[in-house]
């Protein structure tokens, strides 16, 4: 029987940190969402600079046609000094921010850092950045219909995009990992995903030892991400609870079975130890790795949801949070086998 609980405690940079930080803005929904945007692409915008990367990363917006008409925007990366002409293997990204959080510009850092970390390792990639719609102005299923018709378009329009076809490598990053549904890919990185709504979350609750020992239990007050957090964006989804809304794969992917995710690519798991999506994140990794999917499994003890956000104030964490992202895309192209199911913490 399964217990992760180990995982919780918060470390010391996390315990230095915390009392640093501001407290969650008590403000009307429509004046966090413009707060917590602004403070995401500030801190993007810092890192863009701390690192230089402007100069290493060249990038092109896109507009993409929705089934409704709506159009949504898109951002390449690509290395500055790779010939445009010289197509690259792309790596797909998808923000978290529980639906309601995320723009454009607040994942420049993240996404223009793969492609300089990339280039370090001698392996070059296009990141292709999605800015799906958002709670609560858009409902379920607004935000998975705008993948799906990203993902057509760029699969369409690859060559446009820079990126080489029968080697273009698709990979989600962030709390909406459900987002994902989409033509043949090479691999996932579902980093500190969300895969299960609350109202629908049970299935794997019996591997645990112990019903206290859940995730959704010991870190129900956890920073950052708490259970009252989650039942917000959940609400604001405005799911039709009549509807068989629990079989619905694009919304509890974590309830999928084993027949379900057989055929499913190697995929990389980054999961924060002290946070209420932590058990999901490991129990459905195990789902796939029990039936033939590769998959590289990583935990960061004691730390939050979107822990990366603090940088060096969080400097080992951090820094092992971008080696697991970069790793990922590189293995994912290396045809690995599925081997046992492992638990790295270090």
């Amino acid at each position: 029987m399964a217990d992760f609980s180990q995982y919780t405690a918060p470390i010391a940079d996390w315990v230095a940190l915390e009392p640093t930080l501001p407290a969650f803005p008590n403000v009307g929904l429509e004046d966090l969402k413009h707060i917590v945007n602004k403070g995401r692409e500030d801190m993007a915008a810092q890192g863009v600079a701390d690192r230089g990367l402007a100069e290493k990363v060249h990038t092109k917006d896109f507009k993409i046609p929705a089934r409704d008409g709506y159009v949504l925007e898109a951002r390449s990366y690509r290395p500055a000094n790779v010939s445009p002409s010289h197509a690259l293997p792309v790596y797909i990204h998808l923000h978290g921010g529980g639906y309601l959080f995320g723009t454009l510009g607040s994942e420049d850092a993240i996404c223009s850092r793969i492609v300089a970390d990339q280039l370090e390792k001698s392996f070059p990639v296009v990141v292709f950045n999605i800015n799906y719609r958002h709670t609560p102005e858009y409902k379920y299923p607004t935000a998975w219909n705008d993948v799906e018709d990203a993902f057509v378009w760029f699969h369409e329009n690859i060559s446009e995009v820079g990126g080489r076809g029968e080697r273009s490598w698709s990979g989600y990053r962030g709390d909406n990992e459900n987002l994902a549904a989409c033509p043949r890919i090479r691999g996932q990185v579902l980093m500190i995903p969300c895969l299960v709504q609350l109202d629908y979350y049970a299935p794997r609750q019996d591997k645990l030892r112990s019903p206290e020992l859940s995730s959704l239990v010991g870190c129900a007050n956890a920073p950052i991400l708490p259970i009252d957090r989650i039942k917000l964006f959940g609400s604001l989804l405005d799911v039709n609870k009549d509807s068989n809304t629990g079989d619905d794969r694009r919304l509890n992917p974590g309830n999928a079975t084993a027949e379900e995710v057989k055929e499913l690519p190697p995929t990389t798991f980054g999961i924060a130890g002290n946070d209420p999506l932590r058990d999901e994140g490991l129990f459905y990794a195990q789902l796939l790795n029990e039936n033939g999917v590769p998959t590289d499994v990583h935990v960061f003890p004691g730390v939050p949801h979107g822990f990366r956000r603090y940088g060096d104030k969080l400097a080992a964490s951090s820094k092992r949070w971008d080696e697991v992202m970069t790793n990922g895309i590189s293995w994912a192209l290396s045809s690995p086998e599925c081997g046992s199911f492992e638990i790295k913490s270090e």
